[in-house]
């Protein structure tokens, strides 16, 4: 890493979370996006609750403070790829600016329209429906507050067709997952 990394590292490291957050919100703001969805994405990335991320922000912490008293870093921000400010995010070797990176792209992602459930990398509302079923039963299962193969099979096949967007095809194709894991649908 050249003199002039370090430097800004440095730099980064000393600068005051409180005086960069706003221009995070203005960011989002701009483009229509909200400062709920900015708390959002940092409060997933770092496991504040909304009071512990307010009171960092009264305390005017340092960047290196505020993440190393994060109460849980998401395991999932390493599924965060991509550049900001010309270097890929999962190249960065210091940890600390990698995570200041993380929450860069996240606020990025944010401003550029990406919808919440895919910055946070939620799952798939398919939960773990075959691909084979289609979108519109999986969508409309997870409308129902089904979400797994396990919870389907509560459902005998009458309450499953009754289900808008859930067809016979749909049904057979969670017959045959079913029967793959030694269940089958309610008698």
């Amino acid at each position: 890493m050249g003199a002039d990394n370090k430097k800004t590292n440095e730099r980064v490291r000393k600068m005051i979370f409180a005086t960069v957050y706003p221009f995070y919100v203005a960011k989002a703001e701009r483009k229509g996006r909200t400062k709920v969805e900015v708390d959002k994405i940092i409060r997933w990335l770092t496991g504040y609750s909304l009071k512990g991320l307010n009171s960092q922000l009264k305390k005017e912490i340092t960047f290196e403070t505020f993440f190393k008293e994060a109460p849980k870093m998401n395991p999932k921000r390493k599924q965060i790829t991509g550049v900001v400010c010309g270097v890929r995010v999962e190249e960065i070797k210091d940890s600390f600016m990698r995570e200041v990176r993380y929450l860069d792209k996240l606020v990025d992602e944010l401003a550029k329209g990406k919808a919440i459930e895919k910055i946070l990398r939620e799952a798939s509302p398919r939960g773990d429906f075959p691909a084979t079923m289609g979108r519109v039963a999986s969508r409309e299962l997870a409308a129902n507050g089904v979400h797994t193969l396990k919870q389907v099979a509560k459902y005998t096949e009458k309450e499953l067709l009754a289900i808008h967007g859930v067809g016979p095809k749909a049904v057979s194709i969670i017959k045959e997952e079913l029967a793959k894991m030694k269940l089958r649908l309610k008698q």
